[in-house]
């Protein structure tokens, strides 16, 4: 049980600590020299938000701004021309459309969280910051005060609160100290801050777990050429109540639960075949316990965010 235990708590370290190298740079219709200017280096958490960030490239890029008064919430981030959702953590994104290869398990069956120095494919990621053409039917615009991207985060927390629970009482019952303390891990990414209160949300007394905050984002390739600049880059989100085990009582595995969810992408419970999740970087095994991943690996939010990849 100890050895559970702390096999766990390795875990759960190894997610919180996981991070991107980013090389970000402005857009060349922003800046005043038609030309590249000097890139935004940062080493970036995975469980973050690329939100956080607006303020220092603001900062950095306003020298080189065609129009120096512009203000911060004018700012959006693109990878090849796709805008970056802010609610989407980094490492999502990364997941999504960096076209890196996953880690796989060393022996097909354990979880094999990315770390820094194990990351495959081009790094740094390269991004590109605008303050102009703000894609608003893409994203929500944020405010100077951050309450947006706040809004954004603790209705995703609710929501993971809810499916869990089968009702929102855990995140409202909590008292302001406690929903500062958790906003403000989130923004400072400290995991002494998260932890206590992460444990309230995912343990509360006397609840029984209903069900696991679970969302699948797939690739949606567009239908037609005219089509393809409009929603380049864009996904569909698969969500559907996923029980903790199965009407048998034998837990819910990862490859059961994409089986009846995805079953024409997921034909086998054991092994991929058309597709792989993906989480963290990593290649998760069908094998997986659900219960026990959402406990180890869950997203800041209690969303596992699971990245579809098509193989072959």
């Amino acid at each position: 049980m100890s050895s559970s235990r702390d096999t766990a708590t390795s875990l759960r370290q190894k997610v919180w600590h996981g991070s991107i190298p980013l090389e970000i740079r402005l857009h060349r219709g922003d800046c005043r020299t038609y030309d590249e200017s000097d890139a935004y280096l940062i080493q970036f958490p995975r469980l973050s938000y690329l939100g956080f960030l607006i303020p220092r490239l603001h900062a950095f890029f306003s020298d080189n701004l065609i129009y120096p008064d512009v203000s911060s919430t004018e700012a959006w981030l693109s990878y090849e021309d796709v805008p970056l959702k802010w609610h989407y953590p980094l490492g999502l994104l990364y997941d999504l459309y960096s076209g890196a290869e996953p880690a796989y398990p060393e022996d097909g069956t354990e979880l094999k969280v990315h770390t820094t120095e194990e990351e495959q494919g081009s790094l740094p990621w390269k991004l590109t910051v605008h303050f102009s053409e703000y894609p608003a039917e893409h994203l929500v615009r944020l405010d100077a005060e951050g309450k947006y991207l706040h809004d954004l985060y603790i209705n995703n927390v609710k929501e993971a609160d809810f499916l869990r629970n089968g009702t929102g009482k855990t995140i409202m019952s909590l008292n302001k100290e406690d929903s500062t303390q958790l906003w403000d891990s989130v923004k400072q990414h400290d995991f002494s801050l998260f932890s206590p209160i992460n444990q309230k949300l995912l343990s509360p007394q006397g609840v029984n777990l209903r069900h696991i905050p679970m969302r699948l984002y797939l690739p949606h390739a567009p239908s037609s050429t005219q089509d393809e600049e409009a929603v380049a880059g864009s996904l569909r989100v698969v969500q559907a109540l996923v029980l903790p085990a199965l009407s048998s009582r034998q837990p819910q595995t990862l490859g059961t639960a994409l089986n009846h969810i995805l079953p024409s992408l997921f034909q086998s419970t054991r092994r991929p075949i058309l597709a792989q999740p993906v989480l963290h970087g990593a290649a998760v095994p069908l094998g997986t316990n659900l219960e026990e991943l959402l406990r180890m690996a869950a997203y800041s939010d209690g969303w596992l965010h699971i990245a579809v990849a098509m193989m072959g």
